[in-house]
């Protein structure tokens, strides 16, 4: 049974290994932090934690660092959450509150989260099993080109040229259009393809083709992209850390390039610790990751949609700040999507 000190000296040696990336030693502890007992007694703590294989000696007469199930303890009993400051979520709101669509603003989410917390980060695109249309628009840009914008109620945007063979009227694209939202408004993504099959057909002969062609620009917008994916940034930062892997660092990269690798990872995280799941080590051997840590986030689209956003790195990261990081970031950009059905 480790005692509670044993467990506030894992604490340290869990923080001081994050910050030096050096093996941890008595010596040291009884200098940096004030536990009130002498160098032998710190000695008889990391004895029992050792026993419990929640530290280890990298080398012989060297300190401890801590193994995959001593960060476990420490996550789960020992984290607190430093709550981020007033710098960090200024920086959240101006750098997220600018952004003009969906693929923008994860695109930002990302590249923000790697800057917050030095690790990858990664989001998932709101699943689309449930999107549903909500608006169809048709821009004229030249007297033989127009533009199909289809905007679903999670905030995805597409937008896609197409070249007709003859002149536009603009009245009849304006008529058009209120026809295709009257018909789509509302319907669930999967439905398109079936309600605009043979609309061409109801139109005179020297509109079908455009009609045909417009819908089935609407068609491929709807049902393209409609696997799960994610957006990546900070892969750098995993570089950077090299040394906190064992021989290669290659394999995590080919594995991270995996998307559906990861995206089952994030389907398979359990209940969340702070409103953040966190699995360690050996806890994602199974995907080719078995150095690494993952700390993920549930956020929800404005139309009800759950997705998951987090970082990934060296299993010997500063858990603390990067689960309040994650946190942050996926509370706003639920707020975020919510606000702004547009998006």
């Amino acid at each position: 049974m480790v005692s509670d000190r044993s467990l506030e000296v894992l604490r340290v040696i869990v923080q001081d290994y994050v910050a030096s990336r050096e093996p941890v030693g008595s010596k040291s502890i009884v200098e940096r932090h004030s536990f009130g007992v002498s160098a032998a007694t710190i000695r008889n703590d990391m004895a029992l934690l050792e026993e419990e294989e929640l530290i280890v000696a990298p080398h012989t007469s060297s300190g401890r660092v801590p193994t995959d199930k001593g960060y476990r303890v420490f996550v789960d009993q020992l984290a607190d959450l430093r709550p981020l400051s007033s710098a960090q979520r200024q920086a959240i709101e101006t750098f997220l509150g600018q952004s003009v669509d969906l693929d923008d603003v994860l695109s930002r989410t990302v590249r923000l989260l790697s800057q917050l917390t030095h690790q990858v980060a990664l989001v998932q695109y709101p699943t689309l099993s449930r999107s549903r249309v909500r608006h169809v628009e048709i821009v004229p840009l030249a007297p033989r080109r127009l533009m199909t914008v289809f905007i679903t109620d999670t905030g995805r945007v597409e937008q896609r040229l197409v070249d007709t063979a003859g002149d536009i009227d603009e009245l009849f694209l304006a008529e058009l259009r209120s026809t295709l939202n009257a018909r789509l408004g509302g319907l669930a993504l999967a439905e398109v393809a079936g309600s605009l099959a043979h609309i061409g057909a109801s139109y005179p002969a020297d509109r079908r083709d455009l009609v045909t062609q417009i819908a089935a620009s609407i068609v491929e917008q709807a049902t393209e992209r409609r696997q799960e994916r994610l957006v990546m940034a900070g892969t750098a930062n995993l570089v950077r850390t090299e040394e906190d892997f064992n021989g290669s660092i290659f394999p995590v990269l080919e594995a991270i390039e995996e998307q559906v690798t990861l995206l089952k990872l994030f389907g398979e995280v359990d209940g969340d610790h702070h409103g953040v799941a966190v699995t360690i080590g050996r806890e994602n051997a199974e995907f080719g990751l078995g150095e690494t840590s993952v700390l993920s986030s549930g956020y929800t689209s404005s139309g009800g949609a759950l997705a998951r956003l987090g970082v990934l790195g060296p299993t010997r990261m500063d858990y603390s700040n990067n689960m309040a990081a994650v946190r942050a970031v996926a509370r706003y950009l639920t707020r975020l999507l919510g606000d702004d059905g547009d998006r």
